[in-house]
Formats: C-alpha cells, sequence, structure tokens
C-alpha cells in the first residue's frame, strides 16, 4: 500500500481512484483495455443512435472519461455517451438540424454544455438527494420504454431499409409497410454480427465479441467491397484528438435546446445516481451523489468543448467493466488511454464499416435495456407498480424520451403523494404472543374496554390530515361504549399548521361526544410542532405518553 498519510490525502482528492493497492495497478490497467475493446464499436454506434457523425462516438470515450475519472467520487461509474441521452438528442434536436452534420454535432455540444451548466448548478445546490424522487418502479418502466425507442430506432438500419420518421410509431409503420423492399446483404451482415456478440455473450462473456464483429466486418467489406452491393458504409473518418472550440448555432436554436438539456440533465442525475448507489452498495461503498455532480457537470462541459455530445453515467458499461475486472476510476483512465491511441493510429480503416454494424450493436442493447425481470417482479409484488411501469414505458415509446422523463418524474412524486396522502393506519391491540399486533382499521377494536389504540403511519400534514380525522370520527361512531382514542405517533415525526388545526378541531368534536383524544409514543419534533402551536395545553400534558403501556395502563385505571 502507498503510505498512509499519502494515500488518505490522495483519497480525498481522487476518491475514484485511491486508495489503491499495487497489486491491483495492472489488473486494472488490463481491464480499462479491455473495456475499450468492447466500448469502442458501442460508442459509435452511439453517436449514430444520437444522430451525430461517428467519430464523436469515440470522442465521448477520451476527455470525459478522464474528467470524471479525476473529480468524479464513484469508484464503480463509467461515464460515457449513452443510449437514452442519445435518443433525446436525436428526437429533440432533429427538427433543427440534418442528422449526421457537423450543425447537428454543433447542437448536440451546445446541449453537453448547458446540461454540464445544470449539473454544476446542482452541485452547488447539493441537489444530489433529487434522484431519490425517481422510484426503481418508474426507472424500469422509463429505461425499458427507452430500449424499446431505441431498438425501433435502429431497425431500419438492420434491415437496409431507410426510414425518415421522427416518432417511433411513425418508423415501425415505415419499416413494416416496406418488408418488401429490406436489403438482403444488409440483413446478413447485421444477422452475422448479432449471432457473434450473442455466442461470445453466452460462451465467452469476457470475449470483447463485440470488437472482433467490427474488425470482421471492416476486413471483409475491403475485402469484398460491400458497397458495391449496396450495403451502406460509415466513410472517410477523421483520426486525431478532437479539437477544443466553442460550438456555433442560431440562437434562437439555443432557447429551444433548453428543454433537450434539461431532459438530458434529469436523466443524467437519476440513471447516474441509481447506477453509482447499486455498485456502490454491492462492493460496500457509500456513493457520494453530489461529488459525482461535480464529476458528471464538468465531464459534460468538456464534451460540449471537444466536439461531442452529452456523457452519461451507463449502467451497462460500468457492468462491463466489473466484468472485465475493473474495481476503481484507475481502469477508466486506460480505457481512455487506448482510445487516444486509437483514434490517432488507426482510425483509416473504420472507413469500410457498415451502417448495419453500428445498428445491430445498437439493437442488442436495446433488448438488453427491456428489463423483463424486473416487470416480472413487480407483476408478482403489486399489480399497480407493474401498471405504474407499463404507463412510463408506454409514454416514452408513443411521445418520446423527453416527455417520458418529464411524466416519469410526475408519476413518482404523484406516487410519493398518493403514499402520504392515504398511509397504512392499523388498530392497536394486545397479543399474548408478540405483546402488540397491528388489526385492520375497523370500529369496535378495543385495547381496552373503551380505549381505541389508532396507529397513522406517516407525518401529519394537510394533504392527508381530513383522512386521518374522518377515519378517527368513523371508528368512534362505530364504537359503542368508546370513552378514549390513543393515537400511536411513533412514525408521526411532524405535524403542519393545517393537521394541527384538523387535531384540534377533532379532539373538540369528541369532547362532545365524551370521548377523549390521547397521544402516546410522541416524538421531539412531534411534541416541538404540539407547542408552537399551543395545543401540548389544549390536549392536557396529563393525555401526552411516551410508550403504549403507559398510556394504555392510564385509562384502564381510570
Amino acid at each position: 500500500m502507498i503510505g498512509e498519510a499519502l494515500s488518505t490525502r490522495l483519497s480525498r482528492l481522487l476518491p475514484g481512484i485511491f486508495p489503491l493497492e499495487r497489486t491491483r495497478i495492472l489488473p486494472e490497467i488490463f481491464a480499462g483495455i479491455s473495456l475499450a475493446a468492447m466500448n469502442i464499436p458501442q460508442a459509435m454506434g452511439y453517436a449514430r443512435l444520437a444522430g451525430v457523425p461517428v467519430i464523436a462516438g469515440l470522442y465521448t470515450l477520451l476527455f470525459p472519461v478522464i474528467t470524471f475519472a479525476l473529480l468524479g467520487g464513484a469508484r464503480y461509474l463509467f461515464v460515457a455517451a449513452d443510449s437514452a441521452t442519445a435518443v433525446i438528442l436525436s428526437t429533440g434536436i432533429g427538427p433543427m438540424a440534418q442528422r449526421g452534420t457537423e450543425l447537428f454535432l454543433a447542437h448536440a455540444s451546445v446541449v453537453a454544455l448547458m446540461t454540464g451548466g445544470l449539473l454544476l448548478i446542482a452541485r452547488i445546490l447539493k441537489l444530489g438527494f433529487l434522484a431519490d424522487f425517481l422510484s426503481r418502479t418508474v426507472l424500469i418502466g422509463f429505461l425499458s420504454g427507452v430500449g424499446v425507442q431505441v431498438a425501433i430506432a435502429v431497425l431500419g438500419q438492420v434491415l437496409g431499409i431507410s426510414v425518415n420518421g421522427s416518432t417511433s410509431l411513425s418508423q415501425l409503420w415505415t419499416v413494416v409497410t416496406h418488408l418488401g423492399s429490406l436489403h438482403l446483404p444488409t440483413l446478413l451482415v447485421s444477422l452475422g454480427v448479432m449471432a457473434i456478440i450473442l455466442s461470445s455473450r453466452r460462451w465467452f462473456p469476457r470475449f470483447p465479441g463485440a470488437l472482433l464483429a467490427v474488425l470482421g466486418t471492416i476486413g471483409l467489406s475491403a475485402l469484398l467491397k460491400f458497397g458495391d452491393h449496396g450495403i451502406l458504409l460509415i466513410g472517410p473518418v477523421a483520426g486525431g484528438v478532437p479539437p477544443f472550440t466553442l460550438p456555433s448555432i442560431p440562437w434562437d436554436h439555443v432557447r429551444q435546446l433548453v428543454p433537450i438539456a434539461a431532459a438530458c440533465f434529469v436523466m443524467i442525475i437519476t440513471q447516474s445516481s441509481a447506477t453509482s448507489r447499486a455498485f456502490g452498495i454491492k462492493h460496500h461503498r457509500e456513493p457520494d451523489e453530489n461529488r459525482d455532480l461535480l464529476g458528471l457537470g464538468v465531464a459534460n462541459a468538456v464534451a460540449g468543448l471537444g466536439g461531442t455530445f452529452v456523457v452519461n453515467g451507463s449502467p451497462t458499461q460500468t457492468a462491463m467493466l466489473e466484468s472485465c475486472g475493473g474495481r476503481s476510476q484507475l481502469a477508466n483512465l486506460a480505457t481512455a488511454l487506448t482510445v487516444g491511441a486509437v483514434l490517432c493510429l488507426l482510425t483509416g480503416p473504420l472507413k469500410f464499416l457498415p451502417l448495419c454494424v453500428l445498428g445491430a450493436i445498437v439493437f442488442l442493447v436495446a433488448l438488453r435495456m427491456v428489463d423483463l425481470s424486473g416487470f416480472r417482479d413487480l407483476w408478482s409484488c403489486g399489480r399497480k407498480e407493474f401498471y405504474v411501469a407499463l404507463f412510463t414505458a408506454s409514454c416514452v415509446v408513443f411521445l418520446g424520451v423527453e416527455y417520458g422523463i418529464v411524466l416519469a418524474l410526475i408519476v413518482s412524486l404523484l406516487d410519493h403523494v398518493r403514499r402520504g396522502y392515504q398511509p397504512r393506519t392499523a388498530v392497536v391491540v394486545r397479543d399474548p404472543e408478540i405483546h402488540w399486533r397491528m388489526e385492520k382499521t375497523e370500529p369496535g377494536v378495543f385495547v381496552e374496554p373503551g380505549v381505541i389504540l389508532y396507529w397513522f403511519g406517516t407525518d401529519l400534514y394537510y394533504a392527508n390530515a381530513p383522512h386521518f380525522g374522518a377515519e378517527i370520527r368513523r371508528l368512534v361512531e362505530g364504537s359503542p361504549g368508546v370513552r378514549v382514542v390513543i393515537i400511536d405517533c411513533g412514525p408521526i415525526t411532524s405535524m403542519d399548521f393545517t393537521a394541527g388545526k384538523a387535531l384540534a378541531e377533532l379532539r373538540s368534536d369528541l369532547a362532545t361526544r365524551g370521548v377523549t383524544i390521547a397521544l402516546t409514543r410522541v416524538t421531539s419534533g412531534l411534541r416541538n410542532d404540539l407547542d408552537h402551536q399551543r395545543l401540548t395545553c389544549e390536549i392536557g400534558e396529563k393525555n401526552l405518553f411516551r410508550s403504549r403501556k403507559q398510556s394504555v395502563a392510564a385509562f384502564r385505571t381510570a
């Protein structure tokens, strides 16, 4: 190990790389080289999907990767081109510029700069917690919807059918109605590429099957002159490292790019955080979302100035790196250096690469994004959440990614509000074996003769206060002989002004019926709210208790 003092200092400065054992240096480097071999064709495919020149895909594997490795906090997060943000760019910029042109790339670079700015503002405001507002249920639906949309978008490339539609439905309709004009040589090349990738994934999971497919088709294309047989090729690709310039586009287009950048921002902050958290938990490392926001923000700013497009924390590429043995950002640095060597020395042969090869690679990636196991788990655990995920996926497919991510946030927040608006409630009774038992909230269930012990499962606030009051009134009205309602406040950590007024009205209403309101397991936060709203005196200090046992005993002897 490096000296303890130096190691501690480096861990604070470069938490994505240090602490680092000397025995891990070579494995990390080899893991990075292996990932580069698998990722180069995939990054070109993402560039094609985003609508920018394919060389821009390789650029995302260079300086943005280095930037995040040095500034980010996550050891297990690979930041580069990603299918979800690529689709957002493709659909959003399409009306403003022609796909594959330098003007389209300039628009994409401006989006990267704007997204980087939003991420840095989020870092300053410490908004890493925003990722918590997208539920796992909604993410399953969102990413699955993106997968379906991506698969439809590249289906024309795989089949050799020209597709110009701007929506998934129009693209799919074009493919279906033009199946008679599919290009057989293109389809055969696509199927061959898929067979190689799927075979290597099945029997040799660490072998870069996609790279083998790319190299093989480049060689065959040059030897057999695929272009003369109607198979579309990438064409000449400029080599060397990207120039750093400020992209220039019409000012009125800049304003139109704001919602696209906002959609990318939301996608990045949620997907990157979810990926970092998942792999951090797996390897027993606490994620630092705010430090990651710094790395992601600067990485996107570098991408915008370096002639490429938005970068994101990719769950698939992070998983690929882990499968290669990478355990820190040192492996990502090795990936970037390998790609830099390719850019400087090996871009010439890329002109022979068929476009359908990239389409086939992206098509398989898209299919893996459709989380069938996640949907199956949701179906078995709760149909309601299954339908929420299905609704989110449908919105992405039918309305587009930028609308899908907004709806995903709205659905998540509505689901959160729903849980707080109508929380779980119960009446508590004694049980000889477990001391207390929760029962269904029904009238006539007493913990002691004439005493109802009512449990409310969340904080009291303006939205759920009417439900709280109505349910207690229903219990009292349907329970002959009731004289006390004890409210178990264990889950209630706070109470706003509206809820306080509702509690005061409930106490007064029940008092006219000869029923006393008491509170037990009162938290410190709730006690402060009761004091500030002058409810402590109104309810009575003698009716506030620390435990269920104490409160029940007080009214049993009354």
